[in-house]
């Protein structure tokens, strides 16, 4: 066998594969989260939110230009993450067939073909295992940056064990100077790579090293760690942080215009490199100093792709993050401040009490109109009581935070939790729920793509195992078939696992040494996030992404243990048919079974949900509106369709998390594509002079208009003013009621409220606030802006019920997706029933106007986050709400139409069926009992009984199944799903009371239903 050669072959052959995989699977636009964001920044080179990933949106843009239509560029910036991904395959090929040669074929002279076929095989199990891997899969066919920071890690750790096979040879350390080149062009995609430091510092050691002692390896790996630190601590912040001392001297001393300093700088940097280059080559003639600064010199270079990020800024585009025009901008944002700080090594519990607020560190601004950098506040930092304790886990203060820790720990007293509390929590959440969960979904199994919270329900890992299964989630006999069926439950037996735990041991027997090179690779891309991250209960999503290169890792060793079935069958049959059984076994039994079961979940290549959603919300929205969103999932794929398809340019969007900040409320005074700058009373500067980003409310009960508290605000007068700890005199706001007044010419005039409707107009609304309390900065530039705009552009929410929302639910009214203010007043009953309906304007758009994205195609699987995100609250309601409000009209026939198309567009198998089918009694806003009629009732109000039945039946027999299946778990199984028990029971009490208000007392006796209470 020409091995090299055939080497060669196969691991392009797994690329070939993987590819294809990639791009059959591919999603054909935006998906949630952050990928419209990355996207619409990579198209346009936007500056998206800190740190930045500039290489990635180069990347991006170049493979936008290969298509004019701006519909496929999503496609063509997802396609990136599947050539990264494949590429990663690649090298993971040939990186599992270099240390599976080292223990099979050191004697190249002698080695059999038997072993040549099991390197191979084993590599190419390996690789395949990883193709089909549960997380790896998920970040290949989207336009986040994880997959292109994977191919990173794997290329720096294929080219220190290419610099091994030559590392005795002259011009070896070329190799060393391409990982150093490569580590600093990653910076730009993701600081993930630099954990494979530690193991690239021992395959160093190892290979230099005539004899490898406990106390030499200990001394590699600090080494290891003074490298990673220096690289996270020291160049990436520090060369930018150098950069602000030499910019504020140059700008605010010498009186240069700002960012010459910077320029100078980097001048000075370059030159120093330059030097100490030459110096060490030519003059010292110092091998070892001249390797260390062509590497810092290569990280330099590959750094400065955040040069893009500052030229970028200065250039202004739509999307400008934090807007990093300048060295100070440019260094907050990459600290990433505006996220906060968390603690790591020592930190307060939870139950720590604040005994002070200090202000020491400076922030500074620049001052554009006089070139120069100044200090318009200080920093707050809280100052706590009592002890700091040594790795602080349970560290949230928010009540749901508090419950977590309880839940995920056996904490004895709640208000002083111990170390060992705090070390449990570490080890069951941390480690075990946030880690090891999705370390098994990868190679044990899953249960559903639903988040998981510690319930038996959601998001655990399964095996495929009845024993196991029953002891982790409850027993498999009477599983329901919409469990059994869920396109996320995928079953491995536990055969990957075990594979790799072959390859782990044959790996350590045989080669000890790249077993700890592989093991610290696997631990400091997995354990060592889990610490890094320390990450807080109830996260938004799972985060398994993060620990991509930790699954890497033990993929190695699933190739590897191809070589131990081998070795192990070499015992009882002969060397070839060894080698063929063992390959065809493993191909068979872990990557093939992982493809099969992985497939339907994983295969996004028909969905366009998140794009034609993003759509409908702008298309909801009047001219020139102005519309208000929550957080990542009702933005990003707005800002998508918006930046790279152009739709409704003339819609301003403001994201209430960013509207905290000043560079978002100073860049809301641009103009952004063709909608003009919103309106303000209150100048930039007084934004940017509010320490922190809260404006304190005085209790008063006069009631005060929103121009006067506008006029307050930004009054310098002494009596507008507090004075804080710090010294620092800020405006405040006089009264906690404040009072919008309604100008009916403008309004009626816009169409804001038609004719026939102004008789019920109200002359103001009402806004109260916390007496004594706080509101936002966010919440101070959205009354400027209500105020400013004097019911001249239009108003529009994504949601309703948060604290951005300013109580403003009562004046909502539904036209589409999107809510909009308008005078007139209608009863807050809950979060699901917001203001009024325009039923001409609605039935128009989810009739004939609105795109769902091929949501109840037969080759479309909608996500736990689609349907959370866009679905189950607002789809079913919303088309309720309409037919509702049609008949009470008397156009039945409407009515019945637009519950007809919703039953076609979210039958059970697109979207579950839930309490929104039955309806929904819950608490109101005054505490009232308030029922919410369901599309059941819906039709049985339309007499349309038939259709009811059908859904009802339908959801009954679900309800019944799963009762059924809850009935047959243990005790401490069932404490952990109390909220779904409750809930089914009181849907099937809402069934009977259904059935015998509209008289189908048929079907109610078919059923049995006679009372459920019990």
């Amino acid at each position: 066998m020409n091995f090299k050669k055939t080497n060669l072959i196969l691991g392009w052959i797994s690329f070939a594969i993987a590819l294809t995989v990639y791009l059959l699977t591919l999603e054909p636009t935006v998906s949630l989260w952050d990928c419209g964001e990355f996207i619409a920044s990579s198209f346009k080179l936007q500056v998206g939110h800190p740190p930045g990933a500039p290489l990635f949106m180069m990347i991006g843009r170049i493979f936008s230009l290969f298509t004019s239509d701006t519909a496929k560029v999503a496609m063509m910036i997802n396609t990136v993450s599947a050539f990264a991904s494949a590429f990663t395959i690649l090298f993971l090929f040939w990186t599992i067939s270099h240390l599976l040669k080292k223990i099979l074929m050191k004697d190249r002279e002698k080695a059999s073909w038997s072993d040549s076929f099991v390197v191979l095989g084993g590599s190419f199990v390996g690789a395949m295992a990883y193709t089909f891997s549960d997380t790896f899969w998920f970040s290949a066919v989207e336009g986040e940056v994880y997959a292109t920071s994977s191919l990173f890690t794997a290329v720096v750790f294929w080219a220190i064990l290419k610099w091994e096979n030559v590392a005795d040879e002259p011009g070896a350390n070329r190799w060393l100077i391409l990982i150093a080149y490569l580590i600093g062009l990653s910076i730009g995609v993701h600081l993930l790579n630099l954990l494979a430091i530690p193991a690239i510092v021992l395959v160093y050691y190892f290979r230099k090293t005539p004899k490898v002692t406990r106390k030499g390896v200990l001394k590699a790996l600090g080494v290891s760690v003074v490298l990673l630190l220096m690289i996270m601590y020291g160049i990436i912040p520090g060369i930018v942080k150098v950069a602000t001392v030499v910019e504020k001297f140059f700008t605010n001393t010498v009186g240069l215009h700002y960012n010459l300093g910077l320029l100078i700088y980097v001048g000075l940097l370059l030159g120093a490199l330059t030097y100490g280059i030459y110096r060490t080559q030519f003059v010292k003639k110092s091998v070892l100093w001249n390797t260390i600064f062509l590497a810092l010199t290569v990280i330099v270079i590959g750094y400065s792709s955040y040069a893009l990020i500052l030229i970028r800024a200065l250039a202004g585009p739509p999307m400008n993050e934090n807007r990093p025009d300048n060295a100070f901008a440019l260094l907050s944002y990459l600290n990433r401040e505006q996220y906060g700080d968390r603690p790591l090594i020592r930190g307060h519990l939870y139950n720590a009490e604040v005994e002070d607020i200090v202000y020491k560190k400076p922030v500074y601004v620049l001052n554009r109109e006089e070139n120069r950098y100044e200090i318009p506040y200080r920093k707050p930092e809280a100052v706590m009581k009592g002890r700091k304790v040594l790795l602080p886990r349970m560290y949230g203060r928010s009540p749901e935070h508090r419950q977590a820790y309880q839940e995920f720990g056996t904490i004895q007293d709640p208000a002083s939790p111990t170390t060992l509390d705090n070390l449990e929590f570490l080890f069951r959440y941390q480690v075990g729920h946030m880690y090891l969960r999705y370390f098994m979904w990868n190679f044990a199994g899953k249960q559903n793509d639903i988040q998981g919270h510690g319930n038996v329900l959601n998001g655990n890992w399964i095996s495929g195992i009845r024993v196991i299964d029953s002891a982790l989630i409850g027993p498999q006999k009477n599983l329901p078939d919409h469990m059994k069926q869920h396109p996320a439950r995928n079953t491995y037996f536990f055969l990957p696992l075990l594979l790799g735990l072959v390859g782990l041991y044959f790996q350590l027997d045989k080669n000890a040494r790249d077993f700890w090179v592989v093991m610290s690779l696997f631990i400091l891309t997995g354990i060592a996030i889990v610490i890094y991250l320390n990450q807080t209960p109830y996260q938004p999503r799972e985060r398994d992404y993060a620990y991509a290169g930790s699954f890497y890792a033990f993929t190695i060793w699933i190739g590897m243990g191809v070589a131990g079935i081998y070795q192990f069958l070499k015992k009882h049959v002969g060397a070839q048919t060894s080698a063929i059984m063992a390959t065809a076994i493993c191909l068979i039994s872990v990557p093939t079974l992982m493809a099969t079961e992985n497939w339907d979940d994983h295969d996004r290549s028909g969905r366009y949900t998140a794009r034609d959603i993003a759509s409908n919300y702008l298309n909801s929205c009047s001219n020139d509106a102005i519309l208000f969103t929550v957080g990542d999932n009702d933005t990003f794929p707005l800002w998508y369709v918006q930046d790279v398809e152009g739709v409704r340019e003339d819609v301003r969007i403001i994201n209430m998390m960013l509207f905290n900040m000043d560079w978002y409320i100073e860049q809301a005074r641009w103009q952004n594509y063709d909608s003009e700058p919103l309106p303000f009373a209150i100048p930039q500067a007084k934004y940017e002079a509010i320490p922190g980003s809260s404006i304190f409310v005085r209790e008063n009960e006069q009631w005060a208009p929103v121009d006067y508290i506008l006029k307050f605000m930004k009054s310098e007068d002494p009596r507008a003013k507090v004075k804080l700890r710090s010294g620092l005199d800020v405006n405040y706001i006089p009264t906690h009621k404040l009072i919008l007044p309604v100008d009916s010419v403008t309004v009626v005039s816009n169409g804001t409220v038609a004719v026939n409707q102004a008789d019920r107009m109200v002359r103001e609304i009402p806004i109260l606030l916390e007496p004594n309390g706080q509101i936002l900065k966010n919440n101070l530039a959205q009354l400027d802006i209500l105020g400013s705009n004097r019911w001249e552009r239009s108003i529009y929410y994504t949601s309703g019920g948060f604290d951005g929302s300013l109580g403003l639910e009562e004046y909502y009214r539904t036209e589409g997706l999107a809510y909009r203010v308008v005078p007139l007043k209608t009863p807050y009953e809950s979060i699901l029933v917001m203001g009024g309906i325009d039923t001409d304007s609605l039935y128009h758009r989810l009739m004939n106007q609105f795109r769902w994205g091929r949501m109840n195609a037969e080759d479309v699987q909608l996500d736990y986050y689609t349907i959370r995100t866009f679905s189950v609250i607002r789809f079913r309601s919303l088309y309720t709400r309409l037919a509702l409000e049609l008949l009470k009209e008397g156009d039945r026939t409407r009515a019945v139409e637009v519950l007809d198309r919703c039953v076609e567009l979210a039958p059970s198998r697109v979207l579950p069926f839930d309490q929104y089918v039955t309806g929904i009694t819950m608490p109101g806003q005054d505490g009232e009992i308030i029922h919410h009629e369901g599309i059941i009732e819906a039709y049985y109000l339309c007499g349309e009984s038939g259709k009811a039945n059908k859904i009802l039946l339908e959801y009954y027999n679900t309800l019944v199944s799963n009762l059924q299946y809850y009935n047959a778990m243990k005790s401490r199984q069932r404490s952990s799903i109390r909220r779904e028990i409750n809930e089914a029971m009181f849907q099937l009490e809402e069934m009977k009371n259904l059935l015998e208000t509209y008289g189908q007392d048929e079907l109610l006796l078919q059923l049995g239903i006679t009372g459920f209470g019990s």
